[in-house]
């Protein structure tokens, strides 16, 4: 990397991350710490930030870079956004361990669930790993130019422990020790706990639940303990039919470990102020569980090939492993189209908003794009579903992409969410769904729509929740703060332009791999990770590329 100089960032607003008032001072950087912090500092290189903010580098504690941290050191989006520590592996979807004969159905139900596709995976992801513990020594062989961690994964870990049967059964006693052996060994090679998914939204590649939604409660429980006797790391839940989020906050004071929950988010039915009510009497009862809370609006940009919002129906879902042909004869079909409704009325799977449904890509039908579905069914004196299905119908591929909204729109519910205590930052999805949305952009919007327009939250508030709150509950020692002898991992941005940017298609993934980017947000003027430059003057860094000052982060001990 070479010899670097000091630098000064002279008479920005310093927020430290603490939630304490910010304060007028100079910070000196030297190496990869934070030396001083005050008047009058002097050093080689001196970056005038006057009228800026000077924030501790901000941590997205829900991120799934555990595939495109092999091809994209940079981890970007995220990197244009102030992030400089991220947290990979969520939801259970870690790609190790994973046996060399496993790795095909890894991918495929990476596509499947977190819209990977599989070209782009076998040919970015160097496939040199079996173990967790080797995966962790392959990123770090590697290089980073973000900070990164990872939790080791529920459903690979049951495909390593049992094959086939992953899917289908509860493990045995003897597979439940396998595990829980396995989440130790991850657990003192450096991984940032363990995670688990339930949700109904997670079908893997042949329509199935993922294997995580197998695991009966001993066998949760067991690998909850397992990383609660390491005495660090963080369990990661998505909860749902299995593993609820009452459940948590029984099984979180056995294991020894905090436990974070995705997420709460705001419905129309008003069940986000139930789960809070839930919380509430669990933190008084002393649980440590921390819900993830966000201030996106949960929307997928899908396609009626991979209708992810529609698949968690079972009558949608038997269709993924299925051909094109076939899924087109099943549209057709008015039995097919009876069971499905059968099943909405029946309480399976999630009920579409229709009024959300907006057309984006039309090919056969141009006129269609930007319309509401509930207008466009109201024209041709149908009902939604069949109106989908029609429009879908005419497209050769049946590449017809809509938008479809799933919840987290109520602006009032989510400013309760975000003042609410005990709840933490998440949910950005940073490195999957990468087709269908782009929530890396957490906190440009956080700070330019919540702080600076909606006044939400104080930017002092906003700071700790994207900082010293993650930290602290990771145990990132020295990092998500802003003092003496912390690393440099430092954010500066203008207050009162600070934004998302706009998001765009492209194709830059291995295998001509297609994803949303958002690389031009508004108001990021510098970030520091370890003290290098990542971005200046609201350009990335091209030398961090080959520098990959990023560091493999661990849990301190608790």
């Amino acid at each position: 990397m070479g010899t670097r100089g000091s630098v000064v960032l002279r008479g920005g607003l310093v927020v430290d991350g603490s939630g304490a008032p910010g304060r007028l001072a100079d910070v000196l950087i030297e190496g990869d710490r934070v030396t001083a912090i005050g008047p009058g500092l002097v050093g080689d290189d001196v970056i005038d930030v006057t009228g800026l903010v000077v924030a501790p580098g901000f941590i997205d504690i829900h991120t799934h870079y555990d595939a495109q941290v092999f091809w994209d050191p940079a981890l970007s989006p995220s990197c244009f956004h102030g992030v400089t520590t991220v947290v990979a592996g969520n939801c259970g979807f870690s790609i190790a361990p994973t046996k060399s004969s496993d790795r095909d159905l890894i991918v495929r139900t990476m596509e499947k669930v977190e819209d990977m596709e599989p070209a782009t995976l076998h040919s970015g992801v160097p496939w040199e790993f079996e173990s967790f513990p080797d995966y962790l020594d392959a990123v770090r062989r590697r290089g980073t130019v973000l900070n990164y961690s990872a939790y080791i994964g529920h459903t690979p870990l049951r495909v390593f422990v049992m094959g086939d049967e992953a899917v289908g059964r509860a493990a045995t006693d003897e597979e439940i020790t396998a595990m829980a052996t396995l989440v130790r060994e991850a657990m003192e090679a450096g991984a940032a706990g363990f995670a688990t998914s339930f949700a109904v939204t997670h079908r893997g590649a042949d329509g199935q639940p993922i294997p995580s939604r197998w695991a009966d409660k001993r066998e949760i429980a067991a690998l909850f303990r397992a990383v609660g006797d390491s005495g660090r790391g963080v369990i990661g839940v998505n909860g749902g039919e299995g593993l609820s989020f009452t459940d948590c906050y029984e099984l979180q004071p056995q294991s020894g470990a905090p436990l974070t929950y995705t997420a709460i988010l705001t419905t129309n039915t008003g069940a986000h102020l139930k789960a809070m009510e839930i919380h509430r009497a669990g933190i008084e009862r002393g649980a440590d569980v921390w819900p993830q809370v966000s201030c996106r609006p949960l929307s997928f940009s899908q396609t009626m090939v991979e209708p992810f919002t529609l698949n968690t129906n079972p009558v949608f879902a038997e269709l993924m492993p299925k051909s094109i042909t076939e899924r087109r004869s099943a549209y057709s079909d008015p039995a097919w189209r009876r069971r499905v409704r059968e099943a909405w009325d029946a309480g399976q799977g999630i009920v579409p908003r229709w009024d959300s449904f907006e057309i984006m890509e039309a090919p056969a039908s141009p006129d269609l794009v930007g319309r509401r579905l509930t207008a466009i069914a109201t024209d041709m004196n149908v009902d939604p579903f069949d109106a989908l299905l029609e429009i879908t119908l005419v497209e050769s591929d049946l590449l017809l992409r809509v938008k479809a909204l799933l919840a987290n729109d109520d602006v009032d519910g989510i400013a309760v969410l975000l003042n609410s205590e005990h709840c933490t930052l998440g949910l950005s999805d940073a490195g999957a769904h990468v087709g269908q949305l782009c929530d890396a952009v957490l906190s440009t919007d956080l700070l330019g729509n919540w702080v600076r327009e909606r006044q939400t939250l104080t930017l002092e508030q906003a700071v700790n929740k994207l900082t010293k709150v993650q930290a602290d509950l990771f145990g990132f020692t020295d990092r998500g703060v802003l003092r003496e002898g912390a690393f440099a991992d430092v954010v500066v941005f203008d207050p009162s332009t600070v934004g998302p940017g706009p998001i765009r298609r492209v194709r830059d993934f291995p295998a001509d791999g297609e994803r949303l980017t958002a690389d031009r947000p508004t108001g990021m003027v510098h970030t520091f990770v370890n003290g290098h430059a990542v971005v200046r003057d609201g350009e990335f860094v091209e030398a961090s590329r080959d520098d990959r000052p990023g560091r493999l982060v661990s849990p301190s001990r608790r």
